[in-house]
């Protein structure tokens, strides 16, 4: 019987002393992070270790912060009802990790290394992985140039630094409600809107900023070119819909191609509605049914208004929304309920 009991015992899951109920979207420092490095010299990232999550040592001149020469991710681990733990599609981070460290003239880890860099940081703050259906852990990867750089040039070494802490919503309360920016812009063409650049976003910080001071919660920004077309949230993806047609605009230039969205985008073509990835003008998006935003960090939430020149308009919300049941579905693949016929999960233990 004594036995049996240690089994038991053993088997229990050790979690963090946390009160996963009141989660929010802020950190909450784990036990570890993992940190690998480049040098010029020897022209490769080094094996990279596990070591206690806390601060960092850096140069006055770093590249990092005087130039802003970095790139993030974020991707979410969750635990599934039998206490496994799933990272959702963790080799399109890397993918579009690399795609921005050719962008930003940086080297970056390959898949197999960013793969695991993300696993060694999950597994070694598993405690912190909060119980099934009451949030994830969000790991945040980061690369940055961290030699000394006093001219404009890229950096000769670059710290690749992996980091996690567990997170609830995103937004407080239960919906978002947009105001269009016309005056200011995320990105413009040729810039550096479509890769996850860490300065892409304190820029959006005053607009977003005084937009959530009148109540708001979040913007909805333009295109620079004309004005007449929307691009993203301050962090997130979106999407119109009006009757079988879902529409959101090109990924590509200025717009972040969001690993979410992309997933959405399949999972909508297998319900049977028509996806159009097209400039989607500002009148059409106050025409449609539903509006609904994407992102790792909000992951699907429907608009509840939009106000744009002074005139709010108002969308369809509730259980019985597309948005609804494509939250439904994503979130049952990333947490193990829906069986995963689009290989996208990836199981760490």
């Amino acid at each position: 019987m004594g036995s049996l009991e240690h089994l038991v015992e053993c088997d229990k899951t050790e979690y963090a002393n946390v009160n996963w109920d009141e989660l929010g979207f802020a950190l909450t420092k784990t036990d570890y992070m993992f940190v690998m490095n480049w040098c010029k010299d020897g022209e490769k990232f080094s094996e990279g270790v596990l070591t206690r999550f806390g601060n960092i040592e850096l140069c006055p001149s770093s590249g990092i912060l005087n130039y802003g020469q970095g790139l993030f991710e974020g991707l979410k681990a969750y635990r599934k009802e039998d206490e496994r733990i799933l990272l959702f599609r963790p080799e399109e981070n890397a993918l579009r990790m690399q795609m921005g460290a050719d962008r930003m003239c940086m080297p970056s880890p390959t898949v197999q290394q960013f793969l695991d860099a993300v696993k060694k940081t999950v597994l070694a703050n598993k405690r912190w992985v909060p119980p099934h259906g009451r949030g994830a852990l969000y790991v945040r990867p980061l690369l940055m140039g961290t030699s000394p750089n006093l001219g404009v040039k890229p950096a000769s070494e670059y710290t690749f630094l992996v980091y996690a802490s567990p997170v609830g919503s995103y937004h407080k309360g239960p919906n978002l409600n947009l105001v269009v920016e016309d005056k200011t812009h995320r990105a413009t063409p040729g810039g550096t809107g479509g890769v996850k650049a860490v300065i892409n976003y304190s820029p959006v910080y005053k607009a977003l900023s005084e937009a959530k001071a009148k109540g708001f919660t979040d913007v909805l920004f333009l295109d620079a070119l004309t004005g007449k077309y929307i691009e993203e949230g301050s962090a997130c993806n979106v999407f119109v819909l009006k009757e079988n047609v879902i529409s959101t605009p090109p990924a590509h230039g200025t717009i972040l191609p969001g690993i979410t969205r992309k997933s959405i985008i399949e999972i909508a073509l297998t319900f049977g509605y028509q996806v159009e990835e097209r400039a989607v003008p500002i009148e059409q998006v106050l025409d449609a049914e539903e509006v609904f935003c994407t992102g790792t960090a909000m992951v699907v939430r429907s608009v509840a208004s939009i106000t744009y020149k002074e005139k709010r308009i108002e969308y369809k919300m509730g259980a019985e929304t597309v948005a609804q049941k494509l939250y439904a579905t994503l979130t049952g693949i990333q947490t193990g309920l829906i069986e995963d016929k689009m290989g996208w999960t990836v199981a760490i233990d």
